[in-house]
């Protein structure tokens, strides 16, 4: 048995199987768990041995064993659910399985059929494969006309085998029109799980050739009951769903083009408050078509256009004024119910037309409804209450409370987590990294490897031995980490993995370091210096425990969260290495992470080093650790569409560093502009505790590797709330690196930005004027968009920095301000509006050049009306 199984041939192995009276099945369902076992066993290897053999090991399961529910398990184990050819499995298990009992075989593909489960595959690869196990399970339903139980997968499996038999070849509407299952699962089809996927995919690719044209065409030829996808659909929009659950069920709906007499209104309109936009536009038409034929009810009416009227989207309270305009006055009370709802919007364009058909209407409306139109009255300005009044009677003005200012608020950096103090510990520790184990932990863990190393090599290297033997493939083959992994030299979580592998295994170390170097010769990577010395330390201390040597202490080990070193302990550590030279790049970090205040003691203790390197830290130390680079920032705006010099890009932004005099080359490297990008933004985590008493610095090696992040989930924004809390000047590069960082895409991305925007505005380091001037720039060059900026700058104001806010503004608005004859920046109202807000709140003053015309501008645009707002507030 086993020699056929690791012949692979599944067509002999079923001519095999074949043969077998009840003994021989019996002996080989005996042996087969265990043959897997043996094979799983073999580690990586043997699961890829298994993916060539799974076809036979799944033949020989349902041959041999006996009961239907130990087939399906077996049918179902992770190592064997994928096939190839499942269609072609399918057909060899139903003919082996062929001659057991009727009921036994009912069984199993009710089994099979619960067991399904919808994968998290590419389109391309479930039309290629499926979902696994469909197949059988499909082809035992039809053989026994069993009931399938009502299994989402079952579901999402036929339309995707339906897609991918005929979906390319235009042969949907001929295959669905004989499907023998189309009766049993069609009703399932408008509330399983997965389906839209499907559908979404067919009519992207397919269009009027797929499976929603096929029922469209199927029920005008009575084969499909047009009821059932009226009805189906119906039932699929009342359970709700995001956007792309709903998108394509509301394509059927609209090439089925129901009658108005099968629209169901109560229902569609009771949709509106919380439906998906693509819901919510089907409705809008379909009630429409209702209106317009005479068949909505005004309480239907009424229902739909408040809906609509609370709706957050600008588009659809455009939409219900609209359909209110051409109103009749019968239907005055829903107007106004609806109306009223629209008077507290803050755009002014719709609060103007809100009041001036609030106004039209009020003649019609009954008593109750004008009552509710001058309550909801009373929070507009002066000259739209007296509109209202004029036809509703005395609104009395409500003045809203004033606004009470937030207590700034610093989220404190996590305490340094605890150093591993055994080699137990650390086993346990270095089992435990994964991608999300920051620095801090970093740290400690490799200052431990370094240590415990020192102490007793033997002692580590037996109890790391366990996690390198699971870790790194055995036998080692240095190339799987070369040419198999990206980055695998670069990323700092392998780089750590490797000074474990060197002390277990130097010279499976020395093999990969050998290979990686001349795959980084042939292949440069040029990174950020900043990042270059990260990686360097990391190398140096591989190198060295490859080369069997140790060294007592780590001299760069943060004592703070910050990522600082305290000058005394720094001494103290150089006098426990007795006079020997330190790794040269952990000397240079230490260098880089000591305070800007040093206390005197240390200066005195450290003359007492006898080492070149302990020379060197005593002068450091005298001269008050390293002098501030200049750094001058550089934006460079996009092209227009008709630049003569090309098509239309994006701009730029770069810093320019300039290194002080007297210091070693490496921490020269660091202080020196560069045009470098760093390509795994998560590994910017790193950088403030590179420098922790420069901020300025490392936020200009940060500004290009945060533009380029500026649409990823992981832009950087917690590198800019860690670097908030270092040391150090702050001006255009940290100003530009959170205008970006506010920038982003992601609102989480964009709270993490405002945090440090909180954390610097407390302590008293925002560079306010600065922080205006890139909010304005980066603006106009096309590297931020507005809206993203001012919900930022909001949400700084609301937790407490509203008088930082407001002196940012004070710098970012003149420029951005519309000149005479030109057309306003998109979202430049809201800006205003949060301006209006931190001048309130501060109680501060200030001119804003610009702003007076803006506001005498005509009109009631959300910009001119903010603009005015503004005006009042500093002129006060």
């Amino acid at each position: 048995m086993a020699s056929r199984i690791e012949a692979g041939d599944d067509t002999e192995m079923a001519r095999f199987l074949a043969t077998l009276d009840e003994d021989g099945r019996r002996a080989v369902a005996a042996r087969l768990p265990g043959y897997l076992s043996e094979r799983l066993a073999q580690g990586w290897e043997g699961q890829l041995w298994i993916q060539n053999q799974t076809e036979v090991f799944r033949l020989a399961g349902a041959a041999c064993l006996s009961g239907a529910a130990q087939v399906a398990a077996w049918l179902n184990r992770r190592d064997l659910r994928w096939v190839r050819r499942p269609e072609a499995d399918a057909a060899r298990i139903l003919a082996l399985i062929g001659d057991r009992p009727a009921t036994w075989r009912e069984d199993l593909a009710v089994r099979l059929v619960e067991r399904l489960r919808s994968p998290s595959r590419s389109a391309s690869r479930l039309l290629d494969i499926g979902v696994p196990g469909w197949d059988l399970a499909a082809g035992l339903v039809l053989e026994t006309g069993v009931e399938p139980p009502d299994n989402d997968a079952f579901t999402v499996g036929w339309l995707w085998r339906l897609i991918g038999r005929h979906g390319a070849n235009q042969g949907t509407l001929d295959a669905l029109a004989v499907d023998p299952l189309l009766g049993r699962l069609l009703p399932r089809v408008f509330r399983a799980t997965g389906v839209a996927a499907a559908l979404t995919w067919d009519l992207v690719r397919n269009r009027d050739k797929g499976v929603v044209a096929a029922l469209v065409a199927l029920a005008e030829k009575g084969r499909v009951p047009r009821g059932v996808l009226v009805g189906g659909c119906v039932e699929r929009f009342l359970a709700g769903g995001g956007a792309e659950e709903i998108a394509p069920f509301a394509t059927l709906w609209r090439r089925l083009r129901p009658e108005p007499e099968e629209i169901p209104a109560v229902e569609f309109a009771r949709l509106l408050p919380s439906a998906a936009p693509p819901l919510v536009e089907l409705v809008l038409e379909e009630l429409s078509r209702l209106d317009e034929a005479g068949l909505l009810g005004d309480e239907s009416f009424g229902e739909a256009v408040e809906a609509l009227a609370f709706r957050p989207e600008k588009k659809y309270v455009t939409a219900a004024l609209r359909w209110i305009a051409g109103a009749a006055p019968s239907r005055a009370d829903a107007a106004e119910a609806a109306l009223a709802a629209v008077f507290d919007q803050d755009t002014p364009a719709l609060r103007d037309r809100a009041v001036r058909l609030a106004v039209k209407f009020a003649p019609h409306a009954s008593g109750p409804a004008l009552d509710a139109v001058r309550t909801a009255a009373s929070r507009l300005p002066a000259d739209l209450r007296e509109k209202i009044a004029a036809v509703a009677g005395v609104v009395e003005a409500d003045e809203p409370p004033p606004m009470t200012p937030a207590a700034l608020v610093v989220n404190p950096l996590p305490a340094l987590p605890a150093t591993p103090g055994s080699p137990g510990e650390l086993a346990w520790e270095i089992e435990a990294l994964d991608w999300r184990t920051g620095p801090p932990q970093f740290e400690r863990i490799l200052a431990a490897l370094v240590e415990l190393t020192h102490r007793d090599r033997d002692a580590v290297s037996q109890a790391l031995r366990p996690w390198c033997d699971k870790h790194w493939r055995r036998p080692f083959d240095p190339a799987t980490y070369v040419y198999g992994i990206s980055g695998f030299g670069r990323n700092t979580h392998a780089l750590l993995m490797r000074c474990a592998l060197a002390v277990v295994a130097p010279a499976d170390s020395r093999k990969l370091s050998a290979l990686l170097a001349n795959y980084h010769r042939s292949h440069p990577e040029y990174e950020p210096a900043i990042q270059l010395l990260v990686q360097r330390r990391l190398r140096e201390v591989v190198e060295m425990l490859e080369r069997g040597r140790s060294v007592a202490v780590l001299l760069a080990t943060p004592t703070a969260p910050t990522g600082h070193v305290d000058a005394e302990i720094l001494v103290e550590r150089m006098e426990r290495l007795k006079g020997a030279e330190p790794l040269q790049a952990d000397f240079h970090q230490a260098l880089l992470r000591l305070p800007r205040e040093i206390d005197p003691r240390a200066v005195v203790r450290a003359d007492g080093l006898t080492s070149q390197a302990g020379r060197v830290l005593a002068e450091w130390l005298r001269r008050g650790g390293l002098p501030d680079p200049e750094v001058i920032v550089e934006v460079e705006a996009a092209q227009r569409p008709d630049a003569d010099s090309g098509p239309d890009h994006y701009g730029e932004v770069f810093a320019e560093i300039t290194p002080p005099a007297c210091v070693p080359q490496p921490v020269a490297e660091l202080c020196t502009g560069s045009r470098r990008i760093l390509h795994d933004v998560g590994e910017a985590t790193w950088w403030p505790a590179v420098m922790p008493s420069h901020r300025e610095v490392v936020a200009a090696h940060l500004l290009e590797t945060l533009a380029l992040g500026i649409d990823d989930t992981r832009g950087g924004g917690h590198v800019l709330a860690a670097l908030a809390h270092g040391d150090g000047p702050v001006g255009p590069a940290t100003a530009s690196a959170l205008a970006i960082g506010m920038g982003n895409r992601h609102p989480g991305q964009r709270a993490a930005a405002v945090d440090a925007l909180i954390t610097l505005a407390a302590r008293g380091h925002l560079p306010a004027g600065d922080l205006g001037r890139a909010v304005a720039g980066l603006t106009d060059a096309g590297l931020v968009k507005l809206n993203r900026i001012t919900s930022a700058l909001d949400e700084a104001t609301t937790a407490g920095a509203h008088a930082q806010v407001w002196r940012a503004l004070l710098t970012a608005l003149p420029p951005l301000l519309p000149r005479t004859g030109d057309r306003p920046r998109a979202g430049l109202g809201e800006l205003l509006a949060v301006a209006v807000k931190a001048a309130t709140l501060s109680g501060e003053r200030g001119d804003v050049p610009g702003l007076a015309e803006t506001a005498a501008r005509g009109g009631s645009s959300r910009l001119v009306q903010e603009a005015r707002r503004l005006q009042r507030q500093v002129s006060r």
